[in-house]
């Protein structure tokens, strides 16, 4: 498989990434949102096939402390094929020196994330915008 790694967002079609995200399944992403999102993120991979954006993620980080790798999301038709992986350890790569590398995980990918170095935190907390909605995914429970 002859893929496409593209490491800055100056020709993404924000439509598109938003199409992945909603077919990944990663839930409804509004692409001015994506665009704001990936502009402000330090470092960012959008992998593709042909011409075809298949894959995603990206990296808040401050320089120093903290990395948190976010957004995550692979096209279903090129699922399980080690792109998800390549993806974070990407990501991790662009990480190294910061003090805490923080991934934040779908319910039920956490065994998939601890393969990939990553342990569980006992004290992740978070202040959903639509708390229900994040209780009803799993994502959370009440204090």
């Amino acid at each position: 498989m002859n893929l496409k790694w593209i490491y800055q967002n100056d020709n993404v079609n924000w439509s598109e990434l938003s199409n992945l995200y909603k077919i990944a399944p990663l839930g409804n992403k509004k692409p001015s949102d994506l665009k704001i999102a990936f502009s402000n993120s330090m470092f960012k991979c959008f992998v593709y096939a042909d011409k075809t954006l298949i894959g995603v993620g990206r990296t808040l980080a401050d320089g120093v402390d903290c990395s948190y790798i976010c957004d995550v999301s692979i096209h279903p038709d090129y699922q399980g094929k080690g792109i998800g992986k390549d993806i974070v350890n990407k990501l991790i790569e662009f990480s190294k020196g910061h003090n805490k590398i923080i991934l934040y995980s779908n319910p039920g990918k956490e065994e998939f994330y601890s393969k990939l170095g990553f342990d569980r935190m006992n004290t992740a907390m978070a202040i959903f915008k639509n708390k229900e909605q994040a209780i009803a995914g799993k994502f959370t429970r009440k204090a």
